[in-house]
């Protein structure tokens, strides 16, 4: 792994929750940043509190990853502006509360788009460089909710599932170039990604959620050393473990229920 101070750092969906708190660890570890999201004035507001916090270089490139040629845009765009980059991180994504055939077909296809299709396309345009450079580092942002099925969000659990195998086979390519891939695979926290699904707000409130800045915080270190399958926090871990060893019919219950499937 190269040096913070001598590295570019990419990271998507940073205008809020953990990808706005990965932004700023990453600038404590002294990493130039480039920040892209759909939200233009709160990637600024961002690059601007980068700056005066950290004094480090924070560019904007406003992009929206639930059209198809944004991954081709960001990556023509940078090499126009001479920026390598040296580590990326996909953290953009989001989720959809309730039962696949009552939601919108749409909506559960532009999720595979963000979540799947744009973080493996930006992950093939961007590692090449970094395995012929031998220098740098994939983080993707899955999720607790990889390891197991989830009726009631039935797609968004799926897409966290590929996120997981496709970093975890990655990173086992990546040995011995110098590059690392590694899944941060966080539990319920507190950002606005139940607003954004539409879950039941009670469901939500009883939920134990860990803050994004511990999770952000928990993702760079294990990163750092890199690690492939990073678990915040001692709940989650547990959870996956009984997840693991339990009938996979119980599971499958347990995790309806959790989404508010009683059946």
């Amino acid at each position: 792994m190269i040096g913070a101070n001598s590295e570019t750092v990419l990271i998507t969906g940073a205008s809020s929750g953990i990808g706005w708190e990965l932004a700023k660890c990453f600038a404590a570890d002294g990493s130039r940043l480039v920040l892209t999201a759909r939200n233009t004035a709160a990637l600024q507001s961002l690059a601007d509190e980068l700056h005066r916090t950290y004094d480090v270089e924070a560019a904007v490139l406003t992009a929206d990853l639930s059209l198809p040629e944004s991954p081709e845009r960001i990556f023509s765009e940078l090499q126009g502006r001479g920026i390598t980059v040296d580590v990326l991180v996909n953290n953009a994504g989001f989720g959809a509360w309730g039962k696949f055939s009552e939601l919108p077909l749409p909506r559960q296809l532009e999720m595979l788009q963000v979540n799947v299709n744009a973080l493996v396309e930006l992950t093939g345009l961007f590692l090449p460089g970094m395995v012929q450079r031998r220098r740098g580092g994939i983080l993707n942002v899955a999720s607790v909710a990889g390891f197991v099925p989830g009726p009631g969000m039935a797609v968004y659990y799926a897409t966290k599932a590929c996120v997981l195998s496709f970093t975890e086979a990655l990173a086992q390519e990546l040995v011995g170039t110098n590059v690392t891939a590694t899944a941060l695979c966080p539990g319920p926290t507190a950002t606005n990604f139940g607003q954004v699904a539409k879950a039941d707000p009670a469901r939500m409130v009883r939920q134990v959620r860990m803050s994004a800045e511990a999770v952000a915080l928990y993702g760079l270190r294990s990163f750092r050393k890199g690690k492939v399958v990073a678990v915040p926090g001692l709940q989650n871990r547990l959870l996956i473990l009984l997840a693991r060893f339990g009938p996979r019919s119980t599971v499958r219950k347990m995790a309806g229920k959790f989404n508010g499937i009683r059946r």
